[in-house]
Order: structure tokens, then C-alpha cells, then sequence
């Protein structure tokens, strides 16, 4: 067994690379090998998102608090609020982040393959996140 205390992890800003405006990033836990599984608490400010992204083995968020919204690839942009679940499978494209007017907190679940647990790819247009 192994607890983890808050506060033993610190916060993180969301690289600018990979999310438009404020976002932090709270890690809850990482694999231990032979797991591949890690998590992490992250809050968008109002308007703040990801970059679209791709997940080798898929991505599971939770919504905790907030507003906020998500978009898979040629897909519409929905609302998603605390207590919403959203199951990306494994390798498709998509964002998610908080909306215009109102913050939001999911946990991000997903797995690693080959050491990786993200793919990064082009920032979202503000068109797109409009909806």
C-alpha cells in the first residue's frame, strides 16, 4: 500500500505549448511498474483548454467542479459538468478545457504505452472551441 499526502506533489502550470490560457495541473499518482495507469487533478480557467491530443491507450476524465467542454474530431462541441465521465478511446483526437465564462476541474486518467501517455499535436482554434 502507498498514500499519498497533499501536498507531496507539487502543482504545475500547464506547459503553453500544449493548453491555451491558465491551467494547473495536480499530479494524484503515477504507474508503478508492472501498472501503466496515472492520474492527475487539472483545472482550466475560464476560456483555457488543451491543445488537440491523442491518448495511445485512451483517457478518462471526471468532471469534479465547473463548466466545461470537450470536442472529439469531426464531432460537436459538448458540455460536459461535475459528476459527467468521458471515455476517449484509444487514439482519438480530441480537446477538452473549461468554458468562456466559467473554471473547471476534471481528473485525467490514462495509461502508458512505450513510455508515453500523450501525443500532442496542433493547438485549438478559437472557431473550434466556440463551437
Amino acid at each position: 500500500m502507498k498514500i499519498t499526502r497533499l501536498g507531496m506533489q507539487p502543482s504545475a502550470e500547464g506547459p503553453a505549448d500544449w493548453f491555451t490560457g491558465r491551467v494547473r495541473v495536480d499530479p494524484l499518482f503515477s504507474a508503478e511498474a508492472p501498472g501503466r495507469t496515472s492520474g492527475a487533478a487539472v483545472t482550466f480557467e475560464p476560456g483555457a483548454r488543451t491543445a488537440w491530443h491523442t491518448h495511445p491507450l485512451g483517457q478518462t476524465l471526471i468532471v469534479t467542479h465547473g463548466l466545461g467542454r470537450v470536442q472529439r474530431d469531426g464531432g460537436p462541441v459538448e458540455e460536459i459538468r461535475p459528476g459527467d465521465v468521458v471515455r476517449f478511446p484509444a487514439g482519438e483526437k480530441h480537446w477538452h478545457g473549461a468554458s468562456p465564462h466559467v473554471a473547471m476541474t476534471h481528473i485525467a486518467i490514462q495509461e502508458s504505452r512505450d513510455g508515453s501517455t500523450v501525443n500532442w499535436l496542433e493547438k485549438v482554434a478559437d472557431a473550434d472551441y466556440e463551437g
